[in-house]
């Protein structure tokens, strides 16, 4: 075995941010995709631009809140409240972050007039949670209003696995 090849098969993979095997559009796999060759995490402050977020629309101390690029199906109201550090497990956050993210879910069911919805965060590793970014973020959604008995409902699944 010559030195080249060794080098190869010692040489660690860099870490991966994202999981391409979960993005759900074509669109959402481009940009996840341009950040893993990079090799950076497309929720961290300093990669904003490169992984084109939407605007913030509101900021705190450990969170901001903004509108999801690619919303669930059938979702009248899809955010993230996304950490403003890269952490990836609960047990990284402070009970003060803690209490900012309930917050800031409780500001969006105010200002968005949600009747109803849901809270959704993933933790840990993305190849076991089903997350594609592995920087810790919730998703707060609120279903399309439509009749539940039309042959065309479809519920808003929030895959976690």
């Amino acid at each position: 075995m010559n030195m080249t090849t060794l080098l190869r098969l010692t040489k660690k993979k860099p870490k991966s941010f994202v999981n391409l095997k979960n993005a759900r559009v074509e669109k959402q796999h481009q940009v996840m995709k341009a950040a893993d060759e990079k090799g950076v995490c497309p929720f961290c402050p300093d990669n904003f631009s490169e992984s084109e977020l939407k605007p913030v629309i509101k900021q705190g101390k450990y969170w901001h809140l903004r509108k999801n690029r690619w919303p669930y199906k059938n979702t009248r109201v899809h955010l993230l409240i996304i950490h403003n550090t890269h952490v990836e497990k609960l047990s990284e956050i402070s009970p003060e972050a803690a209490k900012e993210l309930i917050d800031l879910a409780k500001w969006a069911e105010d200002k968005y007039q949600m009747l109803g919805g849901g809270i959704g965060l993933r933790f840990g590793d993305i190849g076991i949670n089903g997350g594609t970014v592995l920087h810790l973020h919730a998703h707060i959604i609120m279903a399309e209003i439509t009749d539940k008995n039309d042959p065309e409902y479809e519920k808003v699944r929030f895959k976690v696995g």
